[in-house]
């Protein structure tokens, strides 16, 4: 055989026993990796929510006067687990995490975590879970991350897919979701993380799928809004005048929850004292107004209902802004964006009864937009949750309050970990 052929047939050889390696699609192994991810978050998620509506289904049995003694129970044993188990952080944390620790979330801080907030917010506290899932899901793609050796922005990429993948599952928006976890870890650049957009996304659309199979979870609004009809060029005026007043409302939150912040610093005492005065704080709040009690989800549509006079709504509004600063601040674990969104729908309602002639579902929906967006510094992502939350199909409205409240926010953001660490040694 001659030496030409020869050669030839150990290269086809040699080709044989390489790998295939010819893929014509634009995904790959990372696709798959994201995948993953997002259906293991979206299990999780959906164990944590069946988990939650169960508990909450048990405590709203107590009811009345049996509410004060119930919330200070909770707070007390909600304390007691973050004091034994230890200290899993709030959204403050993960921000700081995500930015300055390399995108590394620890999952060691999940047990208590998980514990904390199904009891805080089944018990009535006036704070969402999606922080404590964001904080789960988040962790567990740091974790799946180190397993498959990733590192540097890739982990970090992961670990911002794995919140995306938590937000997603709980709001039920794969696009709003995945660029909420992107949008809140800055107060200024949207996509400073821009790599993470498609991981992010990709995530979010395997777990919404999960999560939607898990709790049977059917497409529409969550809040049963009137439908919204346009009527001229004025409605952007209208919206961009009440997510002003949802500004200051915005203000007047962030005030009193670091009023709160420094009553309860005044004197140093342990994390399950400060839960457990919380929680009878927050019970007395409770007995006196009931629908302040819990984080808002089904809360909305039963304020909505109630058709009550300005003045009552005002001293809900009043009493759900001092119930939120007193969970934040009093070590109860949840997340305040579903929160706010009631407190808008709140304001949008005094509004309304004092101003007949505006449209309800503009004014509502331009309140949530401007409270959030100034509080979370997140006007992109906020303009489309709501779009999908309430069923609102007209964008420009809702991104003219959203943006509004942005540029309407506090110099220095409600999220201190958003700040770059030069800016935040700023006098």
């Amino acid at each position: 055989m001659k030496l030409k052929q020869k050669r030839k047939i150990i290269g086809y050889s040699n080709l044989l026993d390489q790998q295939i390696r010819f893929n014509p699609f634009l995904f790959g192994r990372d696709f798959w990796l994201w995948a993953l991810l997002g259906l293991i978050g979206g299990g999780i998620a959906g164990i944590y929510w069946i988990s939650l509506e169960s508990i909450i289904h048990w405590m709203k049995g107590f009811d009345g006067l049996m509410v004060i003694p119930l919330m200070t129970f909770s707070g007390l044993a909600a304390g007691l687990i973050i004091h034994w188990i230890g200290d899993p952080g709030e959204i403050h944390l993960i921000v700081n995490n995500i930015r300055f620790n390399k995108g590394k979330l620890n999952p060691k801080n999940n047990p208590s975590m998980i514990l904390s907030s199904l009891l805080c917010v089944a018990a009535g506290g006036s704070l969402g879970p999606e922080a404590p899932l964001v904080q789960v899901t988040g962790s567990t793609g740091t974790w799946l991350g180190k397993i498959f050796r990733l590192k540097g922005e890739k982990l970090r990429t992961f670990s911002i897919a794995g919140m995306a993948s938590g937000f997603t599952a709980l709001f039920g928006a794969p696009l709003g979701g995945s660029l909420f976890a992107v949008e809140i870890l800055h107060h200024k650049h949207m996509l400073e993380y821009y790599r993470a957009v498609i991981p992010a996304l990709v995530a979010s659309c395997f777990s919404y799928i999960v999560f939607a199979l898990i709790i049977h979870l059917g497409l529409g609004p969550t809040w049963d809004f009137p439908q919204y009809s346009y009527e001229g060029v004025f409605d952007f005026g209208y919206a961009f005048g009440i997510a002003v007043v949802g500004s200051a409302i915005a203000w007047i939150f962030i005030y009193c929850t670091k009023t709160c912040k420094k009553v309860f610093e005044l004197v140093p005492m342990p994390i399950y004292v400060k839960t457990t005065i919380g929680g009878l704080i927050l019970g007395v709040i409770s007995f006196g107004f009931p629908i302040t009690r819990y984080f808002g989800h089904h809360e909305i549509n039963e304020l909505i209902g109630l058709n009550l006079s300005w003045d009552a709504l005002l001293l809900i509004l009043v009493m759900k802004v001092i119930a939120i600063s007193i969970t934040v601040t009093s070590g109860w674990r949840g997340g305040f964006i579903i929160p706010l969104f009631f407190v808008g729908t709140c304001l949008g309602l005094v509004l309304c009864e004092l101003f007949p002639g505006l449209n309800p579902t503009l004014t509502w929906v331009s309140c949530m937009a401007a409270v959030n967006a100034c509080v979370t510094r997140t006007p992109v992502s906020t303009t489309i949750l709501l779009s999908v939350l309430t069923g609102f199909g007209h964008f420009v409205p809702i991104l003219i309050a959203s943006l509004t409240g942005y540029f309407l926010a506090p110099r220095i953001p409600f999220i201190h970990s958003q700040m770059e660490k030069i800016e935040s040694q700023r006098p």
